[in-house]
């Protein structure tokens, strides 16, 4: 892995999004889209990036905007241009939950709510799920293999594991791979609300009194490189994507299973060829609910052992929960405790609660030497995937 990009509430680059998770500063909001202040997002306040993007920015939806951002910063660290490689052997792989969620909000209130009889010309283009990939292939010139994977919350992490496996197998040289997510219309929101699964404040993953997720919009986008390419560009490996896993638990669309975490974490650190306690570090999955909190430390124990867990931090405590970018974002997250030898906090942890009795570093950063991390992704329709990062 070559290089990296994040857009996403407090951080709109790499730099600002890694001094936002090292300090716990979580970017609760109401939403703009709805005058209510009940409702509580991560949302990005800052659109400058906009009118900056290499394509017309209004022929995109938000999630487009944001994936194309984020990828253009993940290539300009790896130092990547379709002049210094081959385009047709660059893939972009990019996964999202929902696609153009915020299109479709803006166009069913033109037809339903202001009654017009015809809407948007774009609104296919914008709103269809490839959109995001598409873009970013457009705006940066790629032609290899390209497609988005919508697995609801595990998308990112989808993503870029089936990206490497393309390099693997040949049929790629590079990939430009994440998440990307834009999920907070009024539609949306309401949606998410009617499940009662959303924090009233803030989200306090692995904590006690708990009280939801709190959505959040935002992209994270990684390049991965087979190792005689980027030897061949003199390019300077941030990390290696060592193990890669995923299943479906095949039981329940909403209850998250145990066995299912415990399977992926397990087989990414196999596939790695390394032993369980070679790893130092977990991004959790890590959403705030009472339920995801409990099953995923049951998982980590089940997997490591109860005096064996290496320290467990949830991101999502400051970037809110990005749906499908979620992945993406967190394998950023990820990879630069790696490599800066730094895991960022679980944030705004109150107190330890009993069913969820692992080291979730609360509240602080914590300097480290970090060799080996897993970033995990659990999505309802019980599906699991975990990345397995080495430095």
């Amino acid at each position: 892995m070559t290089g990296y990009g994040v857009i996403c509430p407090g951080g709109a680059d790499v730099e600002s999004f890694w001094e936002a998770l090292c300090n716990g500063r979580s970017a609760t909001s109401t939403p703009s889209a709805i005058a209510d202040s009940r409702f509580k997002v991560a949302e990005i306040t800052d659109n400058g990036f906009v009118a900056s993007l290499p394509v017309k920015a209004a022929a995109l939806d938000r999630s487009a905007q944001l994936a194309v951002k984020a990828a253009g910063e993940a290539l300009a660290h790896a130092g990547l241009t379709r002049d210094s490689i081959d385009p047709a052997r660059v893939a972009v792989i990019i996964g999202n939950g929902g696609a153009g969620l915020g299109t479709l909000d803006e166009q069913f209130l033109r037809l339903y709510g202001e009654k017009q009889q015809r809407i948007h010309p774009l609104t296919v283009s914008k709103a269809m799920s490839s959109s995001s990939a598409s873009w970013v292939s457009i705006a940066y010139g790629f032609r290899g293999p390209t497609f988005v994977i919508a697995s609801a919350c595990a998308s990112g992490t989808h993503a870029i594991g089936i990206a490497a496996e393309l390099i693997r197998s040949g049929l790629a040289d590079v990939a430009v791979a994440g998440g990307a997510e834009a999920p907070l219309g009024e539609g949306t929101i309401r949606a998410w609300d009617s499940m009662r699964i959303l924090a009233p404040d803030v989200c306090r993953p692995f904590s006690k009194g708990r009280l939801g997720l709190v959505l959040g919009e935002g992209a994270g986008m990684l390049v991965l490189e087979a190792e005689d390419t980027a030897r061949a560009r003199v390019a300077t490996p941030i990390a290696r994507l060592s193990g890669f896993s995923c299943s479906a638990d095949a039981v329940d669309m909403f209850n998250p299973s145990e066995s299912g975490m415990a399977r992926v974490m397990r087989d990414a650190v196999e596939k790695a060829g390394l032993s369980l306690s070679d790893v130092d570090y977990i991004n959790a999955h890590g959403t705030g609910t009472l339920a995801n909190d409990m099953t995923e430390t049951q998982a980590i124990k089940t997997v490591f052992g109860k005096d064996r867990t290496p320290p467990v931090s949830s991101t999502k405590s400051v970037t809110g929960h990005g749906l499908g970018a979620s992945g993406g974002i967190e394998a950023v997250a990820t990879v630069l405790a790696l490599s800066r030898g730094m895991m960022p906090p679980t944030a705004n942890f109150l107190e330890p609660d009993p069913d969820c009795d692992i080291d979730c570093v609360p509240n602080m950063a914590r300097a480290a030497t970090l060799k080996a991390a897993l970033s995990n992704s659990f999505a309802f329709g019980g599906l699991n995937a975990s990345l397995l990062f080495t430095a």
